[in-house]
């Protein structure tokens, strides 16, 4: 797809766009669909529910720039982040009528949605949403696989490599370096660890040159060997 016909005023839908366009080839109909949806966004502030668990999901949700995360919240408060949500990603379109929300999702920065075009607008879209459902399959897989077996030092190393795949699909990458606007307590909150031990994980990825995190972001200077490392094998499916 070109991203030259993307008006300017769009701006942070052109991620989301990227993403899009690398699951399907869009042709000029789907293009259009999209830009027009794109152009009717709605903004969140931080920490603000997109969907509640169990409620009637008003609309399906395009996000076009920010982060947000899939979590289940117990009754003394703990919180188990199943994952996140970034740019390009489609939540809550579902086929059957009054669907409920399987999960809570809240903002974890400032973000921008769009409603998508519906299932049936046209069939490469239908396309792109078949394999963006098929891809957020996997990376709930991954996350049941990274807290069943996975040592603290593979999860965070598996995540951030997953991370690192998920935002060069929607050109937010820079080199090996990547913004990560997460706190470390939230990172905790995803691996089913304490802060205190992600802090200490981390800083021993420094030491062995797997990981870098300054500030709000992540440096990977070798995925290759990282992957190694911890066994990770690219997520894909057919079309991606």
């Amino acid at each position: 797809m070109t991203l030259g016909v993307v008006r300017p005023a769009m701006g942070h839908s052109v991620s989301a766009l990227s993403r899009l366009s690398r699951l399907a080839s869009l042709d000029k109909l789907a293009e259009a669909a999209l830009i027009e949806a794109m152009s009717r966004p709605q903004h969140f502030r931080p920490r603000r529910d997109l969907m509640v668990e169990g409620r009637d999901i008003a609309s399906p949700h395009l996000i076009l720039s920010g982060w947000a995360a899939r979590v289940r919240i117990l009754l003394d408060g703990r919180r188990q982040f199943l994952n996140f949500l970034l740019p390009g990603d489609v939540v809550g379109l579902y086929h059957h009528q009054r669907p409920l929300a399987p999960t809570s999702i809240i903002t974890l920065t400032e973000v921008t949605t769009c409603t998508p075009p519906a299932w049936g607008t046209n069939p490469s879209l239908d396309e792109a949403y078949g394999v963006a459902h098929a891809l957020d399959e996997a990376f709930l897989l991954a996350q049941i696989a990274r807290l069943g077996r996975m040592n603290a030092m593979e999860r965070i190393g598996d995540l951030m490599l997953e991370l690192q795949e998920r935002l060069t699909m929607s050109d937010l990458t820079h080199g090996p370096s990547f913004e990560l606007p997460i706190t470390q307590e939230t990172l905790a909150d995803a691996l089913g660890l304490t802060a205190v031990h992600v802090n200490r994980m981390l800083q021993a990825a420094r030491r062995a040159g797997d990981l870098i995190w300054s500030s709000r972001s992540i440096t990977i200077p070798d995925p290759k060997m990282l992957a190694r490392k911890v066994g990770r094998v690219p997520i894909r499916v057919s079309g991606s």
